[in-house]
């Protein structure tokens, strides 16, 4: 999965596009996975007693701009590092997270949808090509990945912990 010059050239002009209206954009974003994927809604405690998406939400306006900045700024990185650039510990805990929320790969799909359907929006359909999109594909799949790993590194360390805990340990007698 490499990510060529001319994709990140494309994920950062879109990205520079986007920033000044980061705040209505990662909105339009969340806004829109709950659109594709209205059950998704439950995932969120903050989310879960509502019958509509509520879009003033102020738990949501937060967490949505922290998800769509941080899948933007990765892909923005990606070239650059080589490899999606999220701080470890953040890594971790997306993993825990997802992982506890159980999240599947087609949570992943539903949310890369929302993102390809926001930045063409954001772009507009003068900036918006095949390539542009392509570009975002990549930078997203990235991140997903790293998350992914992420979660199946704390699935196997849970389990461990499971079995040890079901385990008796031998001890000196």
């Amino acid at each position: 999965m490499a990510f060529s010059e001319q994709q990140e050239v494309l994920v950062k002009e879109a990205w520079e596009i986007m920033k000044p209206n980061l705040p209505q954009l990662s909105l339009r974003f969340f806004t829109t996975i709950l659109e594709i994927a209205p059950a998704a809604k439950n995932m969120f405690s903050f989310l879960k007693d509502s019958e509509e998406i509520p879009k003033n939400n102020p738990k949501l306006k937060v967490h949505a701009v922290k998800v769509f900045k941080m899948t933007c700024e990765s892909a923005v990185q990606l070239r650059e590092m080589g490899k999606v650039v999220v701080a470890e510990t953040t890594l971790r805990y997306l993993g825990s997270v997802h992982l506890k929320k159980g999240v599947l790969d087609p949570h992943f799909e539903v949310v890369k949808e929302a993102l390809l359907r926001t930045v063409r929006e954001a772009v507009g359909d003068n900036k918006w090509s095949e390539e542009m999109r392509g570009a975002w594909s990549v930078a997203y799949d990235h991140l997903a990945e790293a998350i992914k790993a992420e979660m199946k590194a704390e699935a196997g360390q849970v389990d461990s912990e499971a079995v040890a805990d079901r385990v008796p340990i031998a001890t000196d007698v």
